[in-house]
């Protein structure tokens, strides 16, 4: 991010910014992340009871679903999943998964013992667990993400684009906060190569067969040129949320 001038406070207040508008529109939202102190789905917790203190129906449904790949969760003693479970419960969904990326019962995951996975479980794990995020959702929205020192076969924002795209699912590429995102816009031909980016990480040339009429989501290609490309979350927002009601319509 830094050759874009920006910090990782940008992306961090770009993400929060995104999900506490997604949520108080009522949208539910699918994470995969991991339960690490200080990360993301911790602050989509701390929106997600946020949100419903600001409204009415307190009976209203969780606003997230946080899946928890195989190799993630296979690490955590059980008594440790299932006190996350209790806590969130009526906030978030907690989603374990097996290695297929099958939903996993909290007395089914009881059964497993506690153990430290292989690299062939991370990366069969991680793509078991987007596909199963994929086919739970409606829509994807990627911004940022590493391109090293990852566990899996490549970039997890770039299988998880992937993904959308071989399935024709809706994609919105949020590439101005640099990162993976960016990566993926180059590639697509949303946004021009920036000088420094050039960085040829695993699968990456499988997006050149893709273009931006490949998103499916409901933006028109110049939108999906200035959403690519803007580092203006409100922007950003507003063209998301466009793209979501024309694809409801």
């Amino acid at each position: 991010m830094a050759y874009l001038g920006l910090s990782a406070e940008h992306l961090w207040d770009a993400m929060t910014e995104l999900a506490r508008h997604l949520l108080a529109l009522g949208a539910r939202l699918s994470y995969g992340g991991d339960l690490r102190k200080g990360g993301f789905s911790e602050l989509l917790f701390e929106l997600v009871q946020r949100h419903r203190r600001d409204v009415v129906d307190e009976d209203s449904p969780v606003g997230i679903s946080n899946f928890l790949a195989w190799p993630v969760h296979l690490r955590m003693p059980f008594a440790d999943v299932n006190r996350v479970a209790d806590d969130l419960a009526g906030i978030a969904e907690l989603v374990c998964l097996d290695e297929k990326g099958v939903r996993m019962s909290l007395p089914l995951r009881h059964q497993v013992q506690e153990r430290e996975p292989s690299a062939a479980e991370w990366a069969d794990g991680l793509t078991a667990m987007r596909h199963t995020v994929q086919t739970e959702s409606h829509a994807r929205i990627v911004l940022g993400g590493r391109v090293e020192s990852f566990k899996g076969s490549m970039p997890g924002i770039a299988e998880e684009s992937l993904l959308s795209l071989n399935l024709g699912a809706p994609l919105f590429v949020l590439g101005g906060f640099g990162g993976c995102a960016r990566d993926i816009a180059e590639t697509l031909g949303l946004v021009a190569p920036w000088a420094s980016s050039n960085r040829d990480w695993a699968e990456r040339a499988h997006f050149s067969q893709f273009g931006p009429d490949s998103l499916k989501n409901g933006l028109t290609e110049v939108e999906n040129r200035i959403l690519a490309k803007t580092p203006h979350i409100d922007q950003a927002i507003i063209l998301i949320l466009k793209g979501l009601m024309n694809i409801d319509n």
